[in-house]
């Protein structure tokens, strides 16, 4: 008896660890969600200011003036779009425990069948899994449920605000870099931009490979070549505007 009692304790806690190891991969997730805001940022702006300043070299309120209405712009239209986004996600997610919940009330035996089943999945064998099963339901059967079945933790639900204020500030954070080096006193402000750009992505590449676990070399090329590929092109339009105008 003493030791069913500890292979289900050590069911538990196996299962237990690995909710915990797929809580903490979504964390990462949203990490990395902001480590690309950041790229977002850096890209836009840099592309904006970079194209005013090829078109109206030494205006320095013309080329602030742009830059802050992209960073602006941007950081809104990043705000938001990740709090509707989010929203319905919190939406879906509610309306999925509101009828894991009325389904533990109506047919509680089908739902510990299922629950059992889902473990049997995962490796345990039947006796063991039914075990298991009961333990947590007795224990929390809404959040055993919602773990397995649906992998939400009813208490730990998606927050809109979060996102959304996550994705305003690391916009904003990567928009800086080349607003901040467009307007320094420099002799080459465009050149000097560009160098921090690529600093600026190299960075955010890395990083982001390494939160996904992906082949460092290919995502920081990808990453450096299309940022930089942006403001050529900006540059380039800039400069034509530029001439036509004069």
């Amino acid at each position: 008896m003493a030791e069913d009692q500890a292979s289900i304790e050590s069911a538990i806690n196996h299962l237990h660890e690995a909710h915990a190891d797929e809580r903490i991969g979504q964390r990462l997730n949203w990490l990395r969600a902001g480590v690309l805001g950041a790229n977002d940022g850096i890209v836009s702006v840099a592309g904006v200011v970079v194209g005013v300043a090829a078109a109206t070299p030494g205006n320095v309120a013309a080329i602030a003036t742009a830059g802050i209405a992209a960073l602006v712009a941007g950081a809104f239209s990043m705000a938001g779009g990740e709090y509707v986004s989010v929203s319905t996600q919190r939406d879906t997610e509610k309306a999925l425990i509101a009828k894991e919940v009325k389904e533990l009330e109506d047919q509680p035996a089908a739902e510990l069948a299922e629950l059992t089943g889902m473990y049997r999945k995962r490796g345990l064998s039947a006796a063991l899994a039914r075990q298991v099963a009961e333990e947590l339901t007795e224990h929390d059967a809404l959040a055993a449920h919602a773990e397995v079945e649906l992998g939400i933790d009813p208490e730990e639900l998606t927050n809109p605000w979060l996102a959304a204020l996550s994705s305003f500030v690391a916009f904003t954070v990567g928009a800086l870099i080349p607003l901040v080096m467009i307007l320094l006193p420099l002799g080459s402000p465009i050149i000097v931009t560009a160098a921090a750009v690529v600093i600026g992505l190299f960075l955010t590449g890395w990083i982001s490979a390494r939160l996904g676990k992906a082949p460092l070399l290919p995502a920081i090329v990808r990453n450096v070549l299309m940022g930089s590929a942006t403001m050529a092109a900006t540059y380039l339009i800039g400069l034509a505007f530029g001439v036509a105008i004069g």
